[in-house]
């Protein structure tokens, strides 16, 4: 069976749920092989091996962190030499699709971004696309090259499947122009204790129906009661009620989880843009004509105001 890189994210060794997911779909496709750049490719191997990754290739220097993405790029242009896969897939981040589409020039192939799905195909992996602010479902795949493809994130249940996972060290030489943007600082971001926003299973966003800074607590707490992400829209953003970082839509960040609630937001196509691929969508607005309520799956007519702290409270009881 052919094989399929996997590149791996991780910190400092603990390997990220979108890694997981991609070696579930690799599977589907070929033998996964995984790329792990930087310290702790011991502590990652025995995740990556545990879900499916029959070798780890493994290169840490002082460039991957030093520099912006080429050096990356650099090295999975080793690992390609070295495996001749079957396709490469990467997870849907921002620095992810940039180190994808660095490689797809370098060796000269196609590439997909943003798939939700992927299967084994008679000429190639075929990948399922969301499109037009999430309206239509496309089936591609790439006719020229090794396929390079990004996943977003929360497109497949992670699935273990104990394999070798055996650590082998990849060859890697720099060019010129790799290190010709260096990193100078680095500012670490306050943490909240929520997941990350494209990575988590549930998120709740606010909108302008929140009505203020200051109500942001109430979106925060519901979303704290099911250990939640929080989300807002460009009118929330735009407003100054909640930080750009976590605007959900077609200029900000785009989520699929397994539980989207929108509380106060009407849902303009610009928002639909990000969320659409959700699971399971939640609405709560007082307006019934609001456009979001032709997109969910369960509606609640309703003010915010009333209807989210008696949901959290909800919540918290039943959870005990």
């Amino acid at each position: 069976m052919a094989e399929v890189l996997v590149y791996v994210d991780h910190v400092d060794g603990a390997v990220r749920k979108p890694t997981l997911e991609l070696l579930t779909l690799a599977r589907r496709i070929g033998e996964p092989v995984a790329v792990h750049l930087g310290a702790g490719a011991d502590a990652a191997a025995q995740t990556l091996g545990e879900y499916g990754a029959m070798k780890v290739l493994t290169a840490d220097a002082a460039e991957f962190a030093d520099y912006l993405v080429a050096p990356k790029v650099d090295a999975l242009e080793a690992a390609y030499k070295a495996v001749s896969p079957a396709a490469v897939l990467v997870p849907s981040s921002a620095e992810g699709k940039e180190i994808a589409a660095r490689l797809a020039v370098r060796i000269g192939s196609g590439i997909i971004t943003d798939a939700v799905d992927l299967e084994a195909g008679a000429e190639g992996p075929v990948a399922t696309q969301s499109v037009f602010a999430a309206s239509y479902s496309t089936k591609s795949r790439v006719s020229k090259g090794t396929p390079v493809i990004t996943v977003k994130p929360n497109s497949a249940a992670p699935e273990a499947a104990p394999a070798a996972g055996t650590v082998e060290q990849l060859a890697v030489s720099f060019g010129e122009k790799s290190t010709g943007t260096k990193v100078v600082s680095r500012t670490p971001r306050e943490s909240t204790g929520r997941p990350e926003l494209t990575e988590a299973a549930i998120v709740v966003s606010g909108g302008r129906g929140v009505n203020g800074a200051e109500n942001f607590s109430l979106i925060e707490g519901l979303a704290d009661s099911l250990g939640a992400a929080v989300g807002a829209s460009r009118a929330a953003v735009d407003a100054g009620w909640y930080p750009h970082t976590n605007q959900v839509g077609q200029t900000g960040k785009s989520v699929s989880p397994q539980l989207y609630i929108a509380a106060g937001i009407s849902g303009a196509i610009q928002h639909r843009a990000g969320m659409q691929t959700s699971k399971t969508i939640v609405a709560i607005n007082k307006d019934a004509e609001a456009p979001i309520f032709d997109l969910v799956d369960y509606g609640v007519v309703g003010d915010l105001f009333e209807v989210v702290p008696q949901l959290t409270e909800e919540i918290k009881t039943r959870k005990g």
